[in-house]
């Protein structure tokens, strides 16, 4: 580690990605889609975090496929799209700094060796160099619909694994939500009305505990419509599960948002 943590230059090098990416920048639609989870790189300064390339390509790393999708639905529904530059592991962008799974030194029972026992200052430098850009481009991009004179909805595209502690989840599809009922029962009602998915209400977690940070800070107190969809990973493993979601949450988001 160096000396000078405080740098944006101790975290991002030259040959690491930016910290978001920002999709179809000049969106003409209300949707604002967020993938906290898109990305498993790591900044070549912190040496993989100690990790095997195996376990940098689980989910504790990402949400693999959702990247994706989000991609997908931002073409589809004229949206910008925010992606996250980095891993979760190196600092999750979808929970709270200083919360202890912000920046886990375990997760799914996997030691992470580059997080042990890190001190305040290399927890804000990864926070101004990764979270705080990423936050920040929501935030322009939210203001944007609203320079328009639209209403912005708000939409996270999360993916979760088809087995947990040896339990199988049967969710093809899943809507977290908290108290705003606006996009999510539409949408839950949407994807149940095709007939050939199983459509989890807050599940495999749920909105109402905390697993929605990008949620709660943009959205739950600014009176912005929103939801957290959750694909289970086996349905968007490959271009046709991925291209078959864009197509299912494309047409259920558009049925929903002419409810509003």
């Amino acid at each position: 580690m160096p000396e000078d943590r405080g740098t944006l230059e101790a975290v991002l090098g030259a040959t690491d990605p930016p910290a978001c990416t920002v999709v179809n920048p000049i969106a003409a639609g209300p949707v604002v889609l967020a993938c906290d989870h898109a990305s498993n790189a790591i900044p070549e300064m912190l040496h993989r975090l100690g990790l095997s390339a195996g376990d940098r390509a689980r989910h504790i790393a990402w949400d693999a496929g959702a990247a994706a999708v989000a991609e997908g639905l931002a073409k589809r529904l004229d949206a910008r799209c925010v992606l996250a530059g980095y891993s979760r592991l190196v600092i999750d962008c979808n929970r709270e700094p200083g919360h202890e799974t912000s920046i886990p030194a375990e997760s799914d029972g996997t030691v992470i060796p580059g997080n042990a026992g890190l001190g305040a200052a290399e927890r804000a430098w990864r926070e101004r160099a990764i979270f705080d850009p990423y936050h920040r481009a929501l935030t322009d991009a939210l203001g944007a619909v609203r320079a328009r004179g639209q209403r912005p909805v708000l939409i996270a595209v999360h993916s979760f694994t088809p087995v947990m502690d040896g339990l199988a989840r049967p969710w093809h599809v899943a809507i977290l939500w908290a108290h705003d009922p606006r996009i999510p029962v539409p949408l839950m009602a949407a994807l149940k009305a095709r007939g050939d998915l199983v459509v989890g209400d807050n599940e495999p977690y749920s909105g109402r505990e905390r697993y929605g940070y990008t949620m709660d800070i943009h959205a739950g107190g600014a009176d912005i419509p929103h939801a957290l969809v959750e694909i289970r990973a086996d349905q968007i493993a490959n271009p046709a599960g991925i291209a078959r979601y864009n197509a299912i949450l494309g047409d259920a988001i558009q049925t929903a948002l002419a409810g509003l």
